[in-house]
Formats: structure tokens, sequence, C-alpha cells
């Protein structure tokens, strides 16, 4: 099986904290799509497998219309073997969704949608600088379930300066009452070239508290545990059975293509990258040539984003996997970095190999480096 990522790369607002690629400047959505389908025609041939899952990112889906999302899913069609069941997922703002919309993109097939909704606190929203408000939030649950499309995951990101932990239980709890059964939760962070980090350089507003974040993080994970949620990655929850099935793959290291400027692709042997630039990407494409770039993966690299990728998951490091896939020496060597861990409480065994504990979960980037191999 694999899958295709669609990266959509326009947005309404320049929100403060983002670094993805995007462009606010939504008159070349047109000539973008006619560029995207060119590359969805001329990569045909990368996938050797059916496509059981689609999933639409950004930038901002939702801002393309029907025919726009109607010529994707139909080149789609037209030059790939589609599973008998696809998980076809689409992320939409709250400000996009309304139910005629919605109702048109269950009709093209698009059964799960990842809301933006970051916050329910106004006060957050507008230091996030989001278009979209609080109202607008609740009506796009609601809309969806008018719509028959039940199988939602919404955003939520923690620890900004002015969320107290009243304000964010009071996120989860609607949550829990709207049912959705998936949610994924990002530590706000301060990434380079973003408006927030030149904010924080000229102290118009207070940096991160990491001790803030480290409490917001367990607040979410006993709340929604407690709820029977699963905490299959470090991001992300959900009930049984409805776990993200497209980025579960891209965990479990399941091969998939990437259209779209800043796309990226990996068939399990190398990956490449599509041009970070809207218009470059688009000129390419007009001349049927895919700007990226490819890199060969060395065993090093597939087996320390195999330890980075194992460990932000339920189940952790597989030992057999290690040894099947990358040779007695690296086995040996992650077993002797994870007993110094196990003795500090951090990975507990398990019946297949380690997993971190709960305690360990919020450390789990950098603890995944300390099992890097270092040629």
């Amino acid at each position: 099986m694999a899958g295709i990522y669609i990266h959509i790369p326009f947005c309404r607002k320049a929100c403060h904290y983002c670094n993805f690629h995007f462009s606010t400047q939504t008159q070349y959505i047109e000539p973008f799509t006619t560029a995207l389908l060119q590359e969805l025609a001329i990569q045909k041939d990368y996938l050797n497998a059916p496509i059981e899952t689609i999933y639409f990112g950004g930038g901002t889906p939702s801002l393309l219309s029907q025919v726009h999302l109607e010529s994707i899913m139909g080149q789609i069609s037209k030059h790939y073997h589609l599973a008998d069941t696809i998980e076809c997922t689409l992320e939409a703002n709250p400000d996009d969704i309304n139910l005629e919309k919605v109702n048109a993109w269950k009709s093209l097939g698009i059964n799960r949608l990842s809301i933006g909704i970051q916050s329910f606190q106004p006060n957050a929203l507008a230091w996030m600088n989001r278009a979209h408000s609080v109202d607008q939030s609740h009506q796009a649950i609601q809309l969806a379930h008018q719509a028959g499309i039940m199988n939602l995951s919404v955003d939520l990101i923690y620890g900004t300066p002015h969320l107290t932990d009243e304000e964010l239980i009071t996120d989860l709890n609607t949550i829990k009452k709207y049912g959705i059964p998936h949610v994924s939760c990002y530590a706000l962070t301060v990434e380079e070239k973003t408006a927030l980090h030149k904010m924080i350089q000229q102290k118009k507003i207070e940096n991160i508290d990491t001790e803030r974040q480290s409490n917001h993080f367990n607040i979410i994970v006993d709340y929604l545990q407690e709820q029977g949620m699963e905490h299959y990655e470090i991001s992300n929850f959900a009930m049984p059975g409805h776990r993200s099935k497209h980025n579960s793959n891209y965990w479990k290291g399941v091969p998939y293509l990437g259209v779209g400027p800043s796309a990226h692709s990996f068939n399990t042997l190398t990956r490449q990258w599509n041009i970070a630039n809207n218009q470059l990407y688009i000129q390419s494409l007009n001349k049927d040539l895919v700007p990226f770039e490819i890199e060969t993966l060395p065993i090093a690299t597939q087996f320390n984003e195999y330890m980075m990728i194992s460990l932000r998951c339920m189940e952790g490091f597989s030992t057999q996997t290690i040894l099947e896939r990358f040779g007695t020496d690296f086995l040996n060597h992650s077993l002797r970095i994870a007993q110094d861990f196990e003795i500090k409480g951090q990975l507990i065994k398990t019946a297949t190999g380690f997993t971190l504990t709960k305690e360990a979960k919020f450390f789990a980037d950098g603890i995944a480096s300390d099992f890097f191999w270092m040629d």
C-alpha cells in the first residue's frame, strides 16, 4: 500500500508561529492547480502499490474550490491504482467551512477532515493571528457532523504564554462534548524566520515557558487517555479505530508520493523534495519538469530516522526490526543505550523492544537523538 500527500501552499492569513511553506497570494491558485495536475501525471509511476490514503495538507487546502478539488481527485483516479477503501483527509480552517462545501467534499470522496481549531479561546486565536473566530470553530464541527462526516480530527496548540490550565481543560471539555475521535496537540515552538521569533527577539512578547508546556502536555495526556483515547504518537491521540492511517503509514515507513511545492516523497531507499517556491514550481511544470532534489538514504540515516519515529510512537522500537533491517552492530548499539535510559526510568521493556515511559514522552526527540548512529 502507499499514500499521496498534496501540498496546497496558500493561506488567507499568515499565523505568527507558522514556518510551513505557504503564500497569501491566492490569485495564483489557478496556475498552481494546473501545475499540480501535471506533476500528478508525470509522477504516476513513482509508487508501485495501490493508493490507500490521500491527504490534502498545507497551507490551507480548504481554500480550493470544488472544481479544483474535483480535477485533482479525477487526475489521481486516472493515473493511480486506488485501493478498495481509501482514507481521504482534507485539512480545513473553520472560516472556510460551510454546509455546501462540506457536502461537496463528501461527494468527492473526502471522508475525513482535520480542522485547524488551535484553541477555543479568543485571546489565544488573536495572539496566534488566526483568521477564524471561536464561533466559527463550533460551527465548523457542527456542520461537518450535519453533513455526515464524523471522522474528524482537530488541532490544538498548547503552551502559549497566556493559556491557563483552566482554559486548556475547557478546550478539552469542548472536544469531549463534540465526541471528536482524533486530536493532534502541538507544543508551540519558536521557529526562526517566523513573525513569532522576530517579536520575541524584539521583546514585544514573552518567550515560551517550557515548564508551562510540560505541565500542559501532562494535562492533555491524562485527560484524553481518561476519555479512552490512545496516545499513539507523541502529538496524536485517537479513539480505537480512528488513528490517522496516512500519518501512521509515514511512521511505519510506507512509501508515499508528495506533490506540490516543498512536498516530500519517499520510496524506502530515497527521499526527494520539491522546490519550495510557488512561481518556480509552476514555471517548471509548465515545461513538463518536476523541480526536485533527491538523496539516497545511507543505512545510518535510515536507522536514525527509524529510532526518531518509533520512539515517538506508542509501540516504541522493535529489537527484531533493528536486527533484520540494520544488523547486529546497530542492535548492540541500541541495547547499550536503552539500558542506560531504562535505569533512568525513561524507557521500559515491551514484548518486542522498548518504549518511552509516560514521564519521558515530553522529551522524546532528545532521547531519540542519543540513539543516533554517527559515522
